[in-house]
């Protein structure tokens, strides 16, 4: 096993297949100013819309990163050309395209729904697969909606799972009845490939988890030039349109702002992060109320906003715990689970069961990798409960190694709880690539530490 801090490139050293460790120093304040990562939502909804559109698309400031650069390999299967013009994407697409491919998604579950809808409106045969993980993740509710809408979908291993064949080019639009209790994106992804589909695609949904990304979705269709209806209380009609060559810049990445400024909470540093938004739609945005409440300064400004620590001084912490429904920010679960054994109080987090069909099941991942760090949870069917075991006290310095099951999310969550904790060690650093790729030199940076 090799540990170090501060990093070097994450990236090259898990392509090198070598057992390492990031070593989290703790007992430093964070200080200092950065823009986080584009978002990945956004970055995903606009090569979803690139594909549908078929036509010459400049994004600004895409993210770059595992999931997204999946997304560009299948459209480099599907024959789309891509350049790069500094920070600028430039998509143009082939004169016909395939009528077979295999798309490979990898772990990127927003992907893999949205190619799933996307491809029956798309003539042809094509194969959708990911790694063993995302073979797990279900589409069920997805797939019997596309199944109801006339498209043929063949499951080779497992009913409502990849790997699957989608016969596409035959939505033929109409009413359905959509389960989106424990994912938007299968909403999302109807939403989009009514744009493409014979008719209006009427889409009714008793039920809808994590209902800001929604929101996401129904600006960039309409950047795109498309349309979407309200067509009554939980019911959205999406129209086939013509969609349009378009420019789209894609904003800071709230999901990824969060954890520098979880940090400062935390630490009882200061940071300035630049390029994110009081007005945004994004769902994560919330994160910074539920900061507030917990004790940390929030400071908006024009293009960012600075966030003041309530972290650590010889009288304990002086965050205090929170009461949360996530249900519509179920990304944050992670950050504020880390924050939470600092807190006084008891923090209750609430109405994630979706948690457990993520990239993990971050309920239980959560659970296991805080309480092998000495901290006190509860793991409920849909949340977590959380002593602020810390508040008061020191915690255990006895070195600790996390595994964050593959999940970038865990692995940034549980490097803000070594800010506190002793000796706490994360494996497989190299895993947040999937949305952040630069975490680990941002976090060395914050912390005054370089290479």
């Amino acid at each position: 096993m090799t540990v170090w801090w501060p990093p070097s490139t994450e990236v090259e050293a898990g392509a090198a297949g070598l057992a390492v460790a990031v070593a989290v120093p703790a007992g430093r304040p964070i200080a200092g100013r950065l823009r986080p990562p584009s978002s990945k939502s956004l970055t995903h909804r606009a090569l979803a819309l690139a594909l549908l559109a078929r036509q010459r698309t400049v994004i600004h400031r895409p993210l770059q990163a595992e999931d997204t650069e999946l997304f560009l390999a299948a459209l480099a299967t599907l024959g789309f050309r891509r350049e790069h013009d500094g920070s600028d994407l430039v998509l143009s697409p082939p004169p016909t395209l395939p009528s077979a491919a295999t798309l490979h998604c990898g772990n990127a579950g927003t992907m893999f729904r949205f190619l799933v809808a996307i491809a029956a409106t798309l003539p042809g045969r094509f194969r959708i697969d990911g790694v063993a993980r995302l073979r797990e993740r279900p589409i069920r509710p997805l797939t019997d909606a596309l199944q109801r809408l006339g498209v043929v979908i063949d499951f080779e291993e497992q009913e409502g799972h990849a790997p699957l064949v989608v016969h596409g080019g035959r939505l033929r639009g109409g009413k359905v009845q959509l389960d989106a209790s424990a994912s938007s994106q299968y909403l999302s992804a109807l939403l989009l490939a009514g744009q493409r589909a014979e008719a209006a695609l009427e889409i009714e949904v008793p039920v809808l988890t994590s209902a800001p990304y929604v929101g996401l979705t129904l600006d960039m269709i309409e950047r795109f030039g498309g349309r979407v209806e309200a067509a009554g209380a939980s019911v959205w009609r999406s129209c086939p349109s013509a969609l349009a060559a378009t420019e789209v810049e894609i904003e800071a990445d709230f999901s990824a702002a969060a954890y520098p400024a979880a940090a400062a909470a935390l630490t009882g540093g200061r940071v300035r992060i630049d390029g994110i938004a009081q007005t945004s739609r994004q769902g994560d945005r919330r994160l910074f109320d539920l900061l507030a409440e917990m004790g940390a300064g929030i400071a908006w400004g024009d293009d960012g906003a600075t966030v003041t620590g309530g972290g650590a001084g010889s009288g304990g912490s002086r965050l205090v715990a929170i009461d949360a429904d996530l249900g519509d920010i179920p990304d944050q679960v992670p950050t504020l689970a880390a924050l939470a054994p600092f807190a006084r109080g008891t923090t209750h987090l609430r109405n994630v069961a979706h948690l457990r069909i993520k990239e993990s099941d971050r309920l239980a991942a959560m659970t296991s990798e805080l309480r092998k760090a000495g901290a006190r949870v509860e793991e409920l069917p849909d949340g977590l409960v959380i002593e602020g075991l810390w508040a008061e006290h020191e915690p255990p310095a006895a070195a600790v190694r996390i595994d964050p099951h593959g999940d970038h999310r865990i692995a940034m969550a549980m490097a803000l709880v070594g800010l506190r904790r002793p000796q706490l060690q994360i494996a497989d650093p190299a895993c947040v690539g999937k949305s952040y790729p630069e975490f680990w030199r941002d976090l060395a940076r914050l912390l005054g530490v370089t290479a």
